[in-house]
């Protein structure tokens, strides 16, 4: 079993983190299937809003199927990504 320690985490914005490596991918919000996509996931109970009423920027799927809504860009959380790799990850910050 894994310790929280070895976990890395990203910061999705408002003091939010989830565990990097549970992400599938980085999605942009505006086209319709990605809209529908949102709409299906509120109903089944697998969204979970991190934007704190700000407008949502991007959707992360995570590979437990849920769908985390984020107000940063799909381009600002690449980055953090590419950071915390360069930096050895952020660790149970």
């Amino acid at each position: 079993m894994n310790s929280f320690s070895d976990v890395t985490l990203l910061a999705i914005g408002f003091g939010n983190y989830i565990a990097a490596d549970k992400i599938v991918s980085i999605l942009s919000p505006d086209s319709a299937p990605i809209k529908r996509m949102i709409t299906d996931g509120r109903e089944r109970g697998l969204l979970v809003d991190a934007s704190f009423g700000r407008s949502t920027r991007s959707v992360i799927l995570m590979n437990s199927n849920h769908m985390i809504l984020s107000s940063l860009t799909p381009e600002e959380l690449a980055q953090k990504m590419r950071s915390e790799t360069e930096n050895g990850g952020s660790r149970n910050e």
